[in-house]
């Protein structure tokens, strides 16, 4: 999104990244004749529709194929009318590795234009794994079989988080997926980043790999953890929020780790006391206490998606359907976080959102000129503490956090 011409609509220059030469060139040579035989509706054109169905928040094909109707958008995107059904059958057909490679690609860009925020410079990379359940209906969805009668698929997420919440990674199973099942594929190799996870991805096996490799992770201990005191203790302050910090080995018999990790318990006088488990020995007690709590950001993030992008409504029922539609729901998500940084929005997200969609066709010049308006009349003042407060009670508990999925509750610092 550099150099750009802002007679240009708005709609042309934020979605720049969607017609990269570069990664188009990519994309066929991984998928060769991709749209040989798609005469109607291209690659590109259907990525565009599905975005823009995201950012419109259009829960039914019907209404994206009516939409194309629309003079300004059917210009936009050089596409004069499509029928849903073959939206629907585009989306089935579209090979996966195409809707990841959108994806990263524009990724790739997000973390051109990004650079090191103020926290990746004090603690450095810092990473988030989590996944969430989208539920779905059995008899429509039959191969994401969870129960007897429900259906539902995983999104196994990492989230990279410094100062915003991006999306990294995403791996898409059926729910009956365990979590520790895709720790490995998802955790961070790099020495310099530090992952954080809760303890649905224990697994002592892999903590050893890990530490054999140097891989930096944080995580909880279960409460049924058996564990052996190395005797190594590190003084605390005793008027300070860290209780404990010591050295410990996990498990008994043949489940008994060979490597040492450390063991840290917190207590700041806001919620119940909690003990984190990591392999590293640098950060201070309470820098690793700060750390774990940055893992709230991967639920809000869940929350936002699930209330502002349409992955509660697919729009196909095959599995590629919706492998690919999560795909595009993230990469217009990061879309949007590029013309976040692009013009250095202030607000949250669903506000650029909202001002998005009423300038799309007006020029973007035109645009940047109402955002710096906005600008002007002065930001709303978000509660920061308050919103981590309620977040962090619940999460550090362990208790019922369902009610983080309910649409009432609005994560405004997204």
């Amino acid at each position: 999104m550099q150099d750009k011409d802002t007679t240009q609509s708005t709609f042309t220059q934020v979605f720049q990244p969607f017609f990269s030469k570069d990664l188009w060139r990519k994309i066929d040579q991984e998928v060769p004749n991709l749209d040989q035989r798609n005469y109607k509706l291209k690659t590109n054109q259907l990525t565009l529709l599905i975005s823009h169905a995201q950012l419109q928040e259009y829960k039914a094909l019907r209404k994206i194929s009516s939409n194309v109707q629309s003079n300004d958008f059917s210009e936009a995107i050089g596409l004069e009318s499509i029928s849903h059904s073959q939206i629907s059958r585009r989306l089935r057909t579209l090979p996966i590795k195409v809707s990841e490679m959108l994806f990263k690609g524009v990724l790739n860009k997000v973390a051109q234009k990004k650079g090191d925020g103020k926290i990746q410079q004090r603690l450095g990379k810092l990473y988030m794994i989590d996944a969430s359940v989208i539920s779905l209906c059995l008899s429509r969805f039959p191969w994401a079989v969870f129960r007897k009668t429900k259906a539902g698929v995983k999104m196994h997420l990492r989230l990279s988080f410094d100062e915003m919440a991006i999306p990294d990674e995403v791996i898409i199973t059926p729910a009956k997926t365990a979590d520790r099942k895709k720790l490995d594929e998802l955790i961070v190799v790099d020495k310099d980043a530090l992952t954080i996870f809760d303890r649905g991805y224990i697994d002592y096996l892999l903590f050893d790999e890990y530490c054999e490799k140097e891989i930096r992770f944080v995580t909880r201990l279960k409460n049924n953890a058996v564990i052996e005191f190395t005797g190594v203790e590190r003084p605390v302050e005793e008027e300070g929020s860290i209780e404990e910090d010591v050295d410990i080995i996990l498990g008994t018999g043949t489940r008994k780790m060979k490597h040492t990790l450390r063991e840290v318990t917190i207590d700041d006088n806001v919620n119940e006391p909690f003990t984190i488990l990591t392999n590293d020995f640098d950060l201070s007690a309470e820098e690793l206490g700060e750390v774990y709590r940055y893992r709230w950001q991967i639920e809000l993030f869940f929350k936002w998606l699930k209330q502002h992008a349409q992955i509660k409504h697919f729009y196909g029922t095959s599995e590629a359907a919706v492998i690919n539609q999560i795909r595009l729901d993230l990469m217009t998500y990061c879309t949007l976080i590029l013309l976040k940084l692009e013009v250095e929005h202030q607000r949250d997200l669903l506000t650029l959102q909202r001002m998005l969609i009423a300038c799309l066709y007006e020029s973007y010049d035109e645009f940047l000129g109402k955002l710096r308006r906005r600008r002007r009349k002065g930001s709303k003042r978000i509660k920061h503490d308050t919103i981590y407060q309620m977040t962090d009670h619940y999460i550090m508990a362990e208790e019922d956090t369902e009610w983080l999925n309910d649409l009432i509750y609005d994560p405004v610092i997204l």
